[in-house]
């Protein structure tokens, strides 16, 4: 069995015109959401083996606070430049591509890459994933080059804890 989270960045910030995509910072509202989420999913679930994030500063703040929460240590986080990215291509090459020695994953990416891959792979169809919305996927496989069809087990948002 392999179980995967998947985490859409927290709110970013548009107020910078100066500033490239990638490198948004998040909002205040985005920070609160992180924390509340992360706090509240550290009590409900086992910490994950591996946490991967986007290289954008908005996913990898949302990561850092989730590690922070999870007590995971930042030294392990891994970041994937591909994962920067707006279709589900790259974060279903990076799961696939994940070390069978780890059973369960957290991954930190954007918007459009992550609504299809939960619609693909999950089991309830979700509309659109708010920012900071987490979703968990359960595999009944032995290996993550195997992943296919699988049974989504939490769908969390942070205006259901607010």
């Amino acid at each position: 069995m392999k179980t995967l989270y998947i985490v859409r960045h927290a709110k970013s910030s548009w107020e910078y015109d100066s500033v490239k995509d990638i490198d948004r910072p998040l909002k205040e509202r985005g920070i609160n959401d992180a924390h509340l989420l992360s706090k509240y999913l550290a009590e409900e679930i086992k910490r994950p083996d591996v946490f991967l994030s986007s290289s954008a500063n908005r996913a990898l703040h949302t990561a850092v606070i989730f590690c922070e929460n999870f007590e995971y240590p930042l030294s392990n986080l891994k970041i994937k430049r591909q994962l920067y990215s707006f279709s589900d291509g790259y974060l279903v090459k990076t799961v696939k591509a994940l070390d069978d020695s780890f059973n369960s994953a957290i991954v930190f990416s954007h918007d459009h890459g992550i609504n299809s891959f939960v619609n693909k792979f999950g089991s309830k169809p979700i509309a659109h994933v708010a920012t900071c919305g987490v979703v968990g996927i359960a595999f009944d496989t032995k290996h993550w080059k195997d992943i296919k069809k699988g049974n989504t087990i939490l769908i969390e948002f942070p205006k259901n804890h607010r």
